[in-house]
């Protein structure tokens, strides 16, 4: 599981020209599935988004976590964060999951998002295309990937 971690002080997906779902200061997640993908992957990721301390403290240090911020959650599902450009200029996405898997690893994801932040979680729709808008706060972006965390 790949995922883009954005703090944002507003962030918005629309569908079809509607506004799908928005919140205010928090945190964008662009999540990635792969079919090598397990729960402990979900719930790896999960635990360190929750828990990174990238939100101001009171001497404007990144110090605190989500939830010590009462942070709101969009997440949306990415499956280009799986692109592999090694060969040519035409992405290949043959290590993303197909829908199929895809689609219940999102589902559980943002499921657990959920129980662990202790906040309502704001998504997008798993294959429609979307627009997202965000202001981006610092900018703080940072990518993870649960593969990468030995």
């Amino acid at each position: 599981m790949r995922t883009v971690v954005q703090r944002v002080k507003e962030a918005s997906v629309s569908i079809e020209g509607s506004v799908k779902a928005q919140i205010g200061p928090g945190l964008l997640v662009l999540a990635g599935f792969e079919e090598a993908d397990q729960r402990e992957d979900l719930e790896w990721m999960v635990r360190k988004i929750v828990n990174l301390r990238i939100f101001d403290d009171s001497r404007g240090v990144m110090n605190l976590s989500l939830t010590e911020v009462s942070g709101q959650l969009l997440v949306v599902s990415q499956f280009t964060l799986h692109a592999s450009t090694r060969k040519g200029n035409r992405p290949s996405y043959i290590k993303a999951a197909v829908p199929a898997t895809a689609i219940p690893l999102y589902e559980s994801f943002c499921t657990m998002m959920q129980h662990y932040a202790g906040t309502e979680v704001q998504t997008g729709i798993f294959g429609a295309e979307m627009e997202v808008t965000l202001v981006n706060d610092g900018p703080v972006t940072i990518i993870i990937d649960s593969k990468n965390r030995e």
